[in-house]
């Protein structure tokens, strides 16, 4: 059963489903240049389907934002060991962009991780991509580190985190 999470005027964000993951996968091949095989989306749907988001239109999907669980060292602790959300890959199609989708799906998304205690959530942005590094910030997300030639393309990247309650 589909549970909707907020309404964005006609959009609706919801948790996705296993019934959701061609679309999605549509999504991430026509807007990101990295990709992903069948069996990553479905692992990462199962290992934390409370931040595995998507948005849709009409019953069209034109987003989604997925993410995973982790043990690691903090972003803002010294020598601190804790349990982190990642976003792995969010995506919007472009002529959906700029209309608070993006935002609702990062925003569920940490709903969803503090709902499996995290208690940082993180993610890497291109350096390049000034709109989402922005809409990161007035998320609350700081940069917390560049990383060198991230990408596969070699583009730096910014690791990006914020700190739950």
């Amino acid at each position: 059963m589909q549970v909707i999470l907020r309404q964005l005027g006609d959009c609706n964000i919801r948790r996705a489903e296993p019934s959701d993951l061609i679309s999605i996968m549509e999504i991430n091949l026509k807007t990101l240049p990295e990709h992903y095989s069948d069996y990553f989306y479905e692992s990462l749907l199962a290992e934390l389907p409370e931040a595995f988001i998507v948005a849709e239109i009409g019953g069209k999907h034109v987003g989604y934002i997925m993410c995973k669980t982790e043990f690691g060292f903090s972003n803002f602790k010294k020598l601190g060991f804790v349990k982190k959300g990642h976003v792995v890959s969010i995506a919007v199609l472009e002529e959906y962009r700029r209309k608070g989708i993006g935002n609702a799906l990062v925003e569920e998304s940490v709903n969803g991780v503090k709902l499996r205690k995290c208690d940082e959530f993180y993610l890497e942005v291109r350096c390049s991509n000034t709109e989402a590094v922005r809409l990161y910030e007035k998320l609350g997300f700081v940069i917390r580190q560049q990383l060198n030639a991230y990408y596969r393309d070699g583009e730096d990247a910014y690791l990006m985190a914020i700190e739950l309650q």
